[in-house]
């Protein structure tokens, strides 16, 4: 039986008003509108915590072709607060499909919009910058809501989106210790794939927890909202950083930047979706994947202190760091497998050299 059609605005805070199809729930939250240029991998997207707030725009088209399925997710709980997309796919086709998008967001409380030209909303949001927004139906006084939008602060959500509660995967490798600032459950299997014994700790752990689970190196993981305001992640990695083998990506390595003396500040134009990125070290240009709206400000990096090992081949933005003092780096991109085979060379030159 086909859904009915109903009628649903998307309001952004200088006043616009969008009309397009509802999907999804009626949980209308105000949010950080913000493009994502994926062709594919839109669950991924949905249900990464570093999109924790968002409300996002797919470039792509046609969204919901695969469905929904159960190995795909990056997150138990997505914290999305909304999508819009122009194409509805409404019967998925695909052999993993478990769930359509529609019944995925339903389940999860998430509200949405179809029928939107998301690509004249992308070039909206390029040339002014990302703006808060949310939903409305026809009738609601939008004068309210978009006073409303002016009116919200947006919120720094670390604190929902990480682990509560310390836990370990257990492995026969190094041992790790994750920072949790809203991990991607594809970088954990990733470090697990690795063999490496895991133990996940709270994003407000302190440097002395940290020590004493004697971890041979220490990962800073992905996670949304504003690093600057994460005072307390800031001064653990600052005292661990002399004695410690670090990596960081995404939310972590702008936080390791943070405490090395360096500037992080909101980009115009965040990044989201697939980026071109060179390595510094051979010159090499990788396809990444991306998901950050604050960058390192390169004019304010200590040369004594870091170097830049990776930069956006589109704006010519800080990729990737390495520490010229101390065991450690960063990058801001999702990382392939090869980056933590060398985090893994790097603890075990620490151990040899201790």
């Amino acid at each position: 039986m086909e859904r009915i059609n109903m009628k649903r605005l998307l309001v952004l805070e200088d006043g616009s008003i969008y009309e397009g199809i509802a999907i999804g729930s009626d949980n209308y939250k105000i949010g950080e509108l913000v493009f994502n240029t994926s062709v594919s991998g839109y669950q991924e997207v949905f249900t990464d915590l570093s999109s924790a707030g968002q409300i996002v725009v797919m470039t792509y088209p046609l969204i919901g072709n695969c469905g929904i399925n159960r190995d795909d997710y990056e997150s138990i709980n997505p914290s999305i607060f909304g999508i819009v997309i122009k194409d509805e796919c409404k019967h998925p086709s695909n052999w993993r499909y478990q769930e359509s998008l529609n019944d995925f967001l339903l389940r999860e409380n998430i509200a949405g919009i179809a029928d939107i030209d998301t690509r004249a909303l992308t070039i909206k949001l390029r040339d002014n910058g990302s703006l808060k927004a949310t939903f409305a139906n026809e009738g609601d006084d939008i004068e309210e809501v978009v006073q409303r939008l002016k009116d919200y602060e947006i919120k720094n959500l670390v604190s929902e989106v990480s682990s509560l509660k310390t836990f370990s995967i257990p492995g026969s490798g190094k041992r790790v210790a994750i920072i949790d600032f809203g991990i991607k459950l594809n970088i954990l299997k990733e470090l697990t794939v690795k063999g490496f014994d895991i133990i996940v700790l709270p994003y407000d752990v302190d440097a002395k927890t940290v020590r004493s689970f004697s971890p041979d190196g220490v990962f800073l993981s992905n996670g949304p909202s504003n690093p600057n305001d994460l005072k307390r992640s800031i001064e653990t990695i600052k005292e661990l950083l002399p004695d410690t083998v670090i990596m960081g990506v995404g939310l972590g390595h702008e936080l390791l930047a943070l405490a090395s003396g360096a500037k992080v500040t909101k980009m115009k134009v965040g990044h989201h979706g697939s980026n071109p990125v060179l390595s510094l070290k051979d010159n090499k240009v990788v396809i990444t994947n991306q998901n950050h709206n604050y960058v390192v400000d390169k004019e304010s990096i200590d040369e004594k202190e870091l170097t830049i090992s990776h930069i956006a081949l589109n704006d010519g933005t800080v990729e990737g760091l390495t520490h010229n003092r101390y065991q450690a780096f960063s990058v801001q991109f999702y990382p392939e497998e090869s980056i933590f085979d060398e985090f893994n060379k790097m603890m075990e030159k620490e151990n040899l050299d201790a």
